[in-house]
């Protein structure tokens, strides 16, 4: 058993995301950027039955996610941080709709397509890199699924999990197609860092697009490790190749 629990058939984004957990034998899934819990419920209805960890540094909806899991002993809300790529105290911006709260500074880009997108306030926050936590929860056994949902932020959170990186088996990143906020990095970089990393693209979810033209401005990209790379190195191991 890896945690899952196939519930219906069904093919919206939740259960694609969970057929592809369960192909790859995800048992521990790291919700970064939880909010109020949107990611981990949608996976629970889904049929995944594996343990969730959510991360949320702002402090009204990380009390909403405490209260909507604490029944379910399987999903664990860690302590009221923001992950990033060193330990600091940071001012996030808290957007009018809660989910596009940012530790970045929001474009115009962004808030003409979605104006309840505008900050309203800032809260400060305790920052820690994923390399920090991530021995807390994961053991060399787990088959480990990481989502990062931080609002241009994901390059940060990548660099702050540099090393506990090579145990995780798949992630799931929110990708913007144009500059949403201050200094983010685009889908097509983050994509070539995945890919020197080794991981492939294995599924693409339509998200954010701009209602006035109908531009598509966001996307959530699911990678897992390359399969192929574990069957080449198992035909040819490295012991038995001849250097030239």
């Amino acid at each position: 058993m890896f945690g899952l629990r196939l519930t219906r058939t069904k093919n919206d984004v939740a259960h694609q995301i969970v057929k592809g957990l369960a192909e790859n034998r995800i048992d521990l899934v790291f919700d970064v950027g939880a909010n109020v819990g949107q990611f981990a419920r949608s996976l629970r209805q889904a049929g995944f039955s594996g343990r969730i960890v959510c991360f949320e540094p702002l402090p009204e909806a990380h009390r909403t996610l405490q209260h909507a899991f604490k029944r379910d002993d399987k999903t664990i809300v860690h302590k009221r941080i923001a992950l990033g790529d060193r330990r600091d105290s940071l001012q996030i911006n808290v957007s009018e709709n809660s989910v596009s709260s940012s530790l970045l500074t929001l474009l115009p880009s962004h808030s003409d397509a979605a104006p309840d997108s505008v900050y309203v306030d800032t809260v400060e926050t305790d920052v820690q890199p994923l390399d920090d936590v991530f021995g807390e929860y994961a053991s060399a056994e787990n088959r480990v699924f990481l989502k990062i949902d931080t609002q241009g932020y994901e390059w940060n959170v990548l660099d702050g999990a540099r090393q506990c990186l090579r145990q995780i088996d798949g992630l799931l990143l929110e990708m913007s197609m144009v500059p949403l906020y201050e200094g983010q990095r685009l889908w097509k970089e983050i994509l070539d860092r995945l890919e020197r990393d080794g991981f492939v693209l294995w599924q693409v979810h339509p998200g954010f697009s701009d209602p006035a033209g109908g531009r598509m401005l966001q996307f959530d990209g699911v990678f897992y490790r390359d399969g192929l790379r574990d069957v080449v190195s198992t035909v040819h191991p490295p012991a038995a190749r001849h250097s030239r």
